[in-house]
């Protein structure tokens, strides 16, 4: 049975809450796979987050959904043991739900990756109401809290939310840009936290999102998921 733990506020991106049951996805089945996955590893690496994080590769498998990126993943970690908690559609208040059921517990890595709040943009039934950047920020800021209380000896690795949309003058984009400002005017105050902010490597000169990195302007491809392991590549070897 799905536990849901108080709301802390009126901010829907602090309210840890499991996802809704879904048809075509087994978020719990996932959150399961995860618990055995990390009682049979010490990962060295974790990375984070919804869909774009769970469709790369690793451990757990993507399952149905498949691998979009196994060739960037096995060059940029190798030999490295590394756990992804990525989990489709996830808000902040999924993930917050799922480090207050386990999923940190026990693990000891030297870096944690998170990326996290794109789609706090958007209602959807059965999901809770968009989020405005201010309330995505603090949603994120607070797993990384939560992160830092469960793994206190690790770095954290705070990915900017990625472009989406295929015109720059899609409205996410200047939502997207708003939460990443704010997350990179207070990235300072954490320690042992680097930001990182690549959304421009996935865009042409004239702001267009590249279709040949995110096909459907939101999820990358093994090229766009090159991309981001180049940028993590020199973080990851410090």
């Amino acid at each position: 049975m799905l536990a849901t733990a108080p709301c802390p506020s009126a901010n829907p991106a602090l309210q840890a809450k499991p996802q809704l049951p879904r048809e075509d996805y087994d978020w719990q089945g996932r959150h399961e796979a995860v618990l055995k996955a990390k009682a049979a590893t010490a990962p060295s690496v974790v990375l984070i987050g919804d869909s774009i994080t769970h469709f790369w590769s690793g451990t757990p498998e993507a399952g149905a959904y498949g691998e979009k990126g196994p060739r960037s993943w096995r060059a940029l970690f190798a030999d490295t043991s590394v756990l992804n908690l990525g989990f489709s559609a996830d808000r902040t208040q999924n993930v917050l739900w799922r480090l207050e059921h386990g999923q940190l517990d026990g693990l000891a890595p030297r870096v944690v990756v998170l990326l996290i709040g794109t789609n706090n943009l958007v209602s959807e039934p059965g999901f809770d109401r968009a989020c405005s950047p201010a309330e995505i920020a603090e949603g994120i800021f607070h797993l990384v809290a939560r992160i830092r209380e469960k793994v206190p000896a690790a770095s954290i690795v705070l990915m900017g939310v990625f472009p989406r949309g295929a015109e720059p003058t899609d409205p996410f984009r200047a939502s997207i840009t708003e939460v990443n400002a704010r997350l990179a005017a207070r990235a300072a105050s954490f320690p042992r936290l680097t930001f990182l902010d690549i959304g421009q490597n996935f865009l042409s000169a004239d702001g267009t999102l590249r279709a040949d990195l995110m096909p459907d302007y939101l999820h990358p491809a093994e090229a766009g998921y090159a991309v981001w392991a180049e940028a993590l590549a020199p973080i990851l070897r410090r």
